[in-house]
Formats: structure tokens, C-alpha cells, sequence
């Protein structure tokens, strides 16, 4: 028998309630900075348990804070909040009843799974010190967690370490996986106007045709991860959208494309940038073109600290046994943004397994593993009791 068995039996015992709660959640799915409903359930249930909470971070956001003892050490945990604009193809029973939108990630999960953990800690309280739980809103791709920093988080809710934990497809259901250093990428986000001359489509000599550059721009693209990165490095160059023109008569006045770039260290992702946009330029003025990149820097690459990822691993070890967790996880060219609190705070992300034969994320199957819902709350209540240790 592992260790920190006694939370799982504690947690068993209101398995009810956090599939209901989990599946509830699932049920009303709201996107990036527009949980009201969810934020409202989370700081219920945190009062209701006694904890200190504090709303409207980052818009949406809710900081829930428990004391105990005298120790001055303080632990921050994170979960996400937000929903997808996906429309749902699961078929559960607590499908989204909202058109268009669903938990395919689940941050559902996520939201319960630390929960559970609140619940436990604050009926128990085997822990010395201050617990920061931080439900985050907006995490796909909208800047939740710069949002929560920019409204001072880490400065009125202080943490001497941050975790946070996300579910993983693919993985055993209940198994965890670490990696000290570059774990997740970084993501830029470019939208580029290629600007030429519309006109006939009979008559292309009286007209400059940006769609015939963007294609080009697309084609040429492909060659800055073959030639200009180190093949022991690893970037990824996505063209996701080509727009241009409406008629098949009609040269376009301008084409536009939408790309992401990620990478896994801070030098690579500068070299990509670089290339990418000098390609874009050369390529559209050599077709008489003008081009015009918008630049956004979503996320940076999430980078684990050695000594918060083996503490994070250690735990995992007494908790589910060295046989379910991996403290060599494969990097992912995914993308998180809890690496700016990381790059603000030591700490460590994490996986936990949602189950082999699984769809992805992102995916309309997509569903959270609720048999999962224990492990990851006992896993968080674990890692209190061991950061926070009770003299």
C-alpha cells in the first residue's frame, strides 16, 4: 500500500459529489473570461468550506486562501476554468447545453479535481501554513493567467512554490507524468496581410495577385524548420488559415494568413520568428506585393524547476507507486500559460493520465475521465500536506 492512502478513502466517500460536480460543470460550459457560472460555483463552495475567497482576478477569476498553524510557508495550486468554441459530440447524458461550446479539454476536471482537494484540506487541516488555490479563467489562448498576474496575483496571494496539473489522453488513466526543464512550447501567434492590386481575373498583367504570394509565402514557409533549425531542436510552423478573395472571376486587393509558431527554448523560438518573417517579406515583394505581420506573443516555453519537479514527482511515487508515474514524460509542442506564473514563480506542471483509448483534447468525442477525479484530488492534497508539512 502507498502512502496518503487516507486521502483517497476520505475522498471515496464524496465520489458522488465530485462526479456531479464535474459533470455539472461539464453540462454549462463557458468560454475564456465568461465564467461567470463556474466562478460562482467555485467560490461558493470554497466559502461554504471555510476558505478565504477572493473574486474577480483576471476578470473572472477566483483566489480561494486557507491558514493553518504558524509556519510561514505558502503553497500555490492552479486549475483552469474555461470551455472551447467546439460544438459537442460525446453523447453523455451531461452534454453542453450550450450550442457551440464544451469542455473538450477538460478543465471541468481540472476545476473539480481541485475541489476536492479544498474540500479535504479544510475538513482535515493536516497542514502548516498558508494553501493559495487559484481557479484560472481563459487559458485557451486568451492570456487568463497574464491577466490574474496583471491584477497582482502573486503579489497580494505570495506563493513560495506554484503547481498545476493537466490531464492526458493517452496516458493510463491515474498515471503521472514529470519533466524538469522545457516541458511544453511556446506558442506566437502572427496574422499577415499580403497586399496587392485586385482586378479581372481575365486581365492578371493589370493586376498584382497577393494570393498567388501567399501561396507562395505557404509553400517557402515549410523550409524554416527543415533548413534553418538545428534537427536536434524542435519547432513547428502552422499555416492554420489562407483568406482571400470570394469570386472566381476576381484578383483579390489582399490575402491574409494566420500562423503559430512554437518552440522549445527561448533561442529557437527567436531564430523561428525571424526566418518566418523575413520569408514572408522577401516572398511578397518578389511578387510585386506588400506584406504586413501582426505580431502576438502568446505563451513562453513552460519551463519546470528541477527542485519543485522532483518534490512533485516524489509525491506522485507515494501516492499511485513508481510503477504509474514517469519523471521523464515526453516534452509536448503544446502550449500552457501557466509558464508565465512559472516564469514568476518556482514551481512545476504535471500530467495525469485520462486513460489510453481516449480522445485527444480539443477533439468533439473529447470527454474528462471522472475515475480520475480521486487520484488527481488526492494528488493535490498529497503535495499540500507534504509542502506544508504539520510539525
Amino acid at each position: 500500500m502507498t502512502r496518503h492512502q487516507h486521502i483517497l478513502a476520505w475522498l471515496s466517500d464524496v465520489a458522488s459529489d465530485l462526479h456531479a460536480t464535474r459533470q455539472d460543470i461539464h453540462a454549462h460550459p463557458e468560454l475564456g473570461f465568461e465564467e461567470n457560472r463556474t466562478s460562482a460555483l467555485v467560490a461558493r463552495s470554497l466559502k461554504e468550506w471555510g476558505y478565504e475567497v477572493h473574486t474577480g482576478i483576471g476578470k473572472t477569476g477566483v483566489v480561494g486562501v486557507l491558514r493553518n498553524g504558524s509556519s510561514p510557508r505558502k503553497l500555490g495550486i492552479r486549475a483552469d476554468m474555461d470551455a472551447l468554441p467546439i460544438i459537442e459530440n460525446t453523447g453523455a447524458t451531461y452534454s453542453s447545453q450550450h450550442q457551440g461550446c464544451m469542455h473538450a479539454c477538460g478543465h471541468d476536471g481540472h476545476t473539480t479535481m481541485l475541489l476536492g482537494a479544498a474540500r479535504y484540506l479544510a475538513a482535515t487541516r493536516q497542514f502548516d501554513g498558508t494553501l493559495t488555490l487559484i481557479f484560472q479563467p481563459a487559458e485557451e489562448g486568451q492570456g487568463g493567467a497574464e491577466a490574474m498576474l496583471a491584477d497582482g496575483l502573486l503579489e497580494r496571494f505570495p506563493c513560495d512554490a506554484l503547481f498545476g496539473m493537466h490531464n492526458m489522453p493517452g496516458l493510463p488513466a491515474g498515471h503521472l507524468g514529470f519533466r524538469e526543464g522545457p516541458m511544453m512550447a511556446s506558442q506566437d501567434l502572427l496574422t499577415v496581410t499580403i497586399e496587392g492590386v485586385g482586378g479581372h481575373g481575365s486581365m492578371p498583367h493589370l493586376a498584382v495577385d497577393p494570393l498567388v504570394a501567399a501561396a507562395s509565402v505557404v509553400m517557402a514557409l515549410q523550409t524554416v524548420v527543415a533548413r534553418n533549425i538545428d534537427a536536434q531542436q524542435a519547432a513547428v510552423v502552422t499555416v492554420g488559415a489562407l483568406q482571400a478573395g470570394e469570386a472566381a472571376n476576381v484578383i483579390p486587393q489582399q490575402a491574409i494568413l494566420r500562423l503559430s509558431l512554437r518552440a522549445l527554448n527561448a533561442q529557437v523560438r527567436e531564430q523561428t520568428l525571424e526566418r518566418v518573417q523575413a520569408i514572408i517579406e522577401s516572398q511578397a515583394r518578389s511578387f510585386g506585393c506588400s506584406s504586413k505581420v501582426e505580431h502576438r506573443p502568446a505563451y513562453p516555453v513552460l519551463v519546470n524547476h528541477a527542485a519543485e519537479t522532483e518534490f512533485a514527482r516524489q509525491v506522485g511515487v507515494e501516492l499511485v507507486g513508481a510503477d504509474a508515474v514517469d519523471g521523464n514524460t515526453p516534452k509536448l509542442m503544446g502550449s500552457e500559460d501557466f509558464a508565465w506564473m512559472l516564469q514568476r514563480c518556482p514551481g512545476a506542471y504535471l500530467f495525469i493520465g485520462n486513460g489510453v483509448s481516449r480522445p485527444m483534447v480539443h477533439n468533439p468525442a473529447y470527454d474528462f475521465n471522472d475515475d480520475i477525479l480521486l487520484t488527481g484530488g488526492a494528488y493535490w492534497g498529497a503535495l499540500t500536506e507534504r509542502w506544508l508539512k504539520s510539525a
